[in-house]
């Protein structure tokens, strides 16, 4: 990993490979489910984390949700814009800002795109949380959007870092 851009100093708790102690999903019309997942928040130089999301099915270890992206900071400002590809065929652009205290970062989207045959209901809106519980524990939920669903909470997980 390169060294850290100044400008991420902030949220310099972000960096290095974190791994799932626990992940959970849920949603209106789909079972429960469990999932484990791997993010990656690398930093090559720039005012921004390249970001890695990768999840598996806990038992039989299968591929499930990948994302690709970047984590960009405002240099100077606690204001973030986290653009995302989604491997289902959705692109996001969330942003929001890092609470230094608290060691909290809130996302929104702003705008989404989708693949023109990408399988329904359609994603409206996204919001994520990322926090900092303890020195290398993070917990990250998500709430989503569709076309049938109002904003609804869909992933909690707790995450461990692996290192960095």
């Amino acid at each position: 990993m390169a060294t850290l851009h100044e400008a991420l100093k902030p949220i310099s708790w972000l960096a290095g490979r974190w791994s799932t102690e626990e992940g959970r999903g849920t949603y209106p019309n789909i079972p429960d489910f469990q999932y484990h997942e791997e993010l990656e928040f690398i930093c090559v130089g720039q005012p921004m984390f390249n970001y890695v999301s990768t999840s598996t099915h806990p038992e039989k270890k299968t591929p499930m949700h990948q994302e690709r992206g970047f984590l960009r900071i405002m240099p100077g400002t606690n204001k973030l814009a986290f653009m995302v590809s989604h491997n289902f065929g959705l692109t996001s652009l969330e942003e929001g800002e890092n609470d230094e205290e608290s060691k909290q970062i809130v996302l929104e989207t702003v705008s989404l795109s989708r693949m023109s045959f990408a399988k329904p209901p359609a994603v409206k809106k996204i919001k994520r949380t990322i926090k900092l519980v303890a020195p290398d524990t993070l917990e990250v939920v998500l709430f989503m959007e569709t076309d049938n669903t109002p904003l609804t909470e869909h992933l909690k997980a707790v995450y461990k870092k692996v290192d960095g």
